[in-house]
């Protein structure tokens, strides 16, 4: 074996970690809804993903994942992309 397929035989057990799913988003009440409510159209009512939300309980890992990853669209944790810049930016002052 080279060295070039030994180091690529111990990288692969982290790439299908990276490839796995993560295992809270199992546990989410948004798998029992449709996923379009969760990513409304502009201007579209965000109210029942949120109240979705609310209940969940995997809320919070789904909201840390969200800010850890940058989603950019949808709510997550909810949380839209504009409650979660404002969040971001509230934890940066924090930590200044």
């Amino acid at each position: 074996m080279t060295p070039n397929q030994s180091f690529g035989l111990r990288l692969l057990p982290n790439l299908f970690d990276a490839l796995r799913k993560e295992e809270w988003q199992d546990y989410g009440v948004c798998n029992q809804t449709d996923p379009e409510c969760f990513f409304p159209e502009k201007g579209g009512s965000t109210r029942e993903a949120k109240r979705i939300c609310q209940g969940c309980e995997v809320r919070s890992e789904c909201l840390e994942y969200a800010l850890v990853h940058g989603e950019r669209f949808g709510i997550w944790g909810g949380l839209s992309e504009r409650e979660r810049r404002k969040l971001k930016a509230q934890q940066r002052q924090e930590a200044a």
